[in-house]
């Protein structure tokens, strides 16, 4: 979001965004006063609720308030919350102006198993909501059949476009004097595999032993330390908290990314870009990111798989520093911040007919 809304304004549009208040850090607070600055809508900051709340009702009804006062062409909601937001707001922004609702899941809803009792609530509100949907942008080829098929196939203009990154986040990430292992870096919560990723490393422990640093905050993070030191792990895996990805990837030799789910990880583009070697499994859009480079994914929530990788890179790292390069050159050509703001902004003039009256022409 913070990428897509400076380069729309790097194009010409104007931008505002509005998310949570109640969530962050000092990283995201440094960001927000970035877009500050660059979004001539305005950056406001409302709190949000992560599940279904009563407060749910005031929330949309606030941002279709400032969605009037702006005048706005388009309103794009971002994960289930954010495209339940705007689809309602938008219903009352259409009486005055023919502002055009855009949503773009980002992976939660379709991690829902459709027999859970979750499933199926979440399911039936996102049919609800599909009328008041003017278009769908998905993240990967994956969410977007996912999508299909757990809630229906859209009727209105759908297309996918890929997370991109600036070209300055493209680099040889160096390694500190102390570097261990393996790294972990992203929320920790079950669907991110970190108890499998521990049970593997204890498994191959007594073949090659290893070091990692599990880097991230989330609700599971006291389930996993308890899991550590259960499997012998005190002393081989530190649990540092959350940090930028970058200060994470100095600090060892190959990034682990033991998704049991996924849309299209953020921080799998991000290590192909510091052309980091990467242990990662085959889920969700990882293999629309790996592309036809020669990595070998691992089957989500196998321990016996993921410890033999474990093993293959501490025996002999070279073939992953190799296809490290390999990918590093493949997500430049793909997955740039450029390619996805044209796209979106070209999504929302080509295929929506959004007015968006006063971005100049070259731009669209």
């Amino acid at each position: 979001m913070h990428d897509l809304a400076l380069g729309q304004a790097e194009l010409g549009a104007e931008v505002g965004i509005v998310c949570d208040s109640t969530t962050g850090d000092a990283e995201s607070d440094v960001a927000l006063r970035r877009l500050r600055d660059n979004c001539s809508l305005g950056v406001t900051r409302i709190p949000m609720a992560r599940k279904l709340h009563l407060s749910d009702w005031s929330v949309y009804r606030r941002i279709a308030k400032i969605g009037r006062k702006l005048g706005v062409d388009v309103l794009h909601g971002h994960g289930a919350k954010g495209g339940a937001y705007a689809r309602l707001a938008g219903k009352s922004l259409r009486k005055r102006k023919n502002t055009k609702v855009v949503y773009t899941p980002h992976g939660g809803v379709i991690h829902y198993s459709p027999s859970s009792l979750s499933g199926k609530l979440y399911f039936r509100l996102e049919r609800k909501l599909m009328p008041l949907t003017d278009g769908f942008i998905f993240e990967s080829m994956y969410a977007g059949n996912r999508y299909a098929e757990l809630v229906g196939r859209p009727e209105c203009p759908a297309r996918v476009i890929y997370n991109g990154l600036q070209r300055h986040e493209f680099y040889e990430s160096l390694l500190a004097d102390d570097a261990v292992d393996f790294v972990f870096v992203g929320e920790l919560r079950k669907l991110k595999g970190v108890q499998v990723f521990l049970e593997a490393l204890a498994q191959q422990q007594s073949v090659f032993p290893g070091r990692a640093i599990i880097v991230g905050s989330g609700p599971d993070r006291e389930t996993f330390q308890a899991a550590g030191a259960r499997l012998g792990l005190a002393k081989q895996v530190t649990f540092s908290g959350p940090q930028p990805a970058r200060t994470a990837f100095v600090r060892a030799r190959c990034v682990v990314i033991p998704s049991i789910a996924e849309s299209l990880p953020y921080i799998l583009l991000e290590a192909a870009a510091a052309q980091m070697p990467i242990i990662a499994t085959k889920v969700g859009g990882i293999p629309e990111i790996i592309g036809d480079i020669p990595m070998p994914l691992v089957p989500p929530g196998d321990v016996d798989a993921l410890a033999g990788q474990l093993r293959s890179f501490l025996s002999d790292p070279r073939p992953y520093l190799r296809r490290a390069a390999e990918l590093q050159k493949h997500v430049a050509e793909v997955f740039s911040v450029d390619m996805m703001t044209r796209e979106v902004v070209d999504f929302y003039i080509t295929d929506l007919g959004a007015g968006l009256h006063k971005l100049p022409d070259e731009a669209a």
